[in-house]
């Protein structure tokens, strides 16, 4: 018998790679915080021994979703400027308030309660952007779950940096800081083509053909924005980033809903990526992002929630189901985004984003434990003919029992490990008291 760290035994495993594989009655043996096999559990108990070891007759084991665009501290403003639209909202209410409220312990409380509510809802990695992305990552490792940073840049001041030049300069010095900490990556984070200028975003491409990192941005988030960019310069954004050499693989485009054929036709020569937040789109009235015609053309599409306060929850389970059908109703085919291509978008495609699809994003030996376990035993959830479809279709992000990230156990039967609710409780009413007064 082979000495390891943790088996678990499981109705179903839903690896996500390769596509269309469920296995049943199988087992996922995890050492060191990485997965070592994947067998039948009749074979697993001949040949392992665990020091943990967990029998889930009524799961289906996936890799840990992936929310693919968060601005997590913004959970503390959920539900405070609701039915506006996108300008609206920012200019008359979100931005008023972060610039009287900003500060460390905004961020600091308000991406804990991301955190948690995340990790209880079978996310294992959210990609950020957002001022104090020192105080972000401080979070991410103390509470155990995998996060991709952004070094945001804006070209006006707030309170983190007075001009681009300087949110580069701490971007720099935080992905120095943060270089080698396992469960953290950068991105570059220019917030919008609207609030960031030619010199700064030269500067970021350059930055990231030299890092290898990552550039995640707003794109074509709505029909004003390429409007009065057109108004402005005769450009498409897309065109002006394409034009400063940004549109390439490393390109994480988030929101994309005005896209014409050629632009899609562009993201996927390149190699770009795009990151699909149907529920906010939905919420602001922002349009639709093409989800079907970009995958059919070979856009890798990832999912995200955005931030809370637009959201107004971090609930993955609900942006896959939103997702598909909204994909079918945009494409007018009821076979266009289905349930497995959300869970791939939720999944192993905002790894890929990332640049993290070595690391995580599907069950597959080699890669690192980041595994929920969801009860489809409930009665919202039978009887049950394809656990695939009965995730993205039905199952809420309630039936998730069980979270590991890097073979850690973040939230076990329903409970977070790393995370005292009530002492954070008490910080969120405080901060829900000053905000609304």
């Amino acid at each position: 018998m082979i000495a390891v760290d943790t088996l678990i035994h499981a109705r179903w495993i839903i690896p996500v790679e390769p596509e269309s594989v469920t296995l049943e009655h199988h087992t996922l043996v995890i050492d060191a915080g990485r997965i070592i096999d994947l067998l039948p559990t009749d074979d697993a108990t001949q040949k392992y021994q665990g020091t943990s070891t967990e029998h889930l007759k009524n799961h289906a084991l996936l890799p840990g979703l992936i929310n693919s665009h968060t601005h997590a501290a913004m959970t503390l403003m959920r539900g405070i400027a609701d039915d506006l639209q996108l300008m609206d909202w920012l200019t008359n209410h979100i931005w008023p308030l972060e610039q009287k409220w900003m500060n460390e312990a905004f961020v600091r409380d308000g991406t804990a309660l991301a955190i948690a509510e995340m990790i209880r809802g079978g996310t294992t990695c959210f990609n950020d952007m957002y001022f104090f992305p020192d105080i972000t990552a401080q979070q991410a490792i103390q509470h155990g779950i995998r996060a991709s940073v952004g070094l945001i840049v804006i070209d006006f001041p707030t309170v983190w940096a007075k001009n681009s030049d300087a949110y580069i300069e701490k971007g720099l010095a935080l992905y120095e800081q943060l270089h080698h900490q396992p469960l953290i990556s950068t991105t570059f984070a220019p917030h919008a083509p609207y609030t960031v200028s030619d010199t700064p975003l030269q500067k970021i491409r350059t930055l990231s053909d030299e890092l290898g990192r990552p550039v995640h941005i707003h794109v074509h988030e709505t029909l004003h924005e390429v409007e009065q960019a057109e108004q402005q310069s005769g450009k498409r954004p897309l065109q002006r980033l394409d034009e400063l050499g940004l549109v390439n693989s490393s390109l994480i485009a988030v929101h994309a809903t005005q896209l014409t054929d050629a632009e899609i036709a562009l993201l996927a020569e390149t190699g770009a990526h795009i990151v699909h937040c149907p529920e906010s789109n939905l919420k602001l009235a922002s349009g639709f992002c093409p989800v079907a015609k970009c995958v059919a053309t070979g856009v890798n599409v990832a999912l995200g929630t955005d931030g809370a306060a637009s959201n107004n929850d971090l609930d993955m389970f609900g942006e896959m189901r939103t997702a598909a059908l909204l994909g079918k109703a945009v494409a007018g085919d009821a076979s266009a985004v289905p349930a497995m291509t959300a869970l791939r978008m939720a999944t192993i495609n905002g790894a890929k984003a990332l640049g993290l699809a070595h690391e995580t994003g599907s069950l597959s030996v080699g890669k690192a434990a980041d595994v929920i376990a969801v009860d489809l035993d409930c009665l919202e959830t039978q009887p049950l003919y394809c656990p695939v479809s009965q995730i993205v279709y039905a199952a809420s992000r309630q039936q998730v029992t069980d979270v590991w990230v890097a073979g850690r156990r973040l939230l076990s039967r329903r409970q977070l490990t790393t995370i005292n609710l009530d002492e954070l409780s008490t910080k969120i009413r405080q901060w829900q008291q000053r905000l609304s007064a």
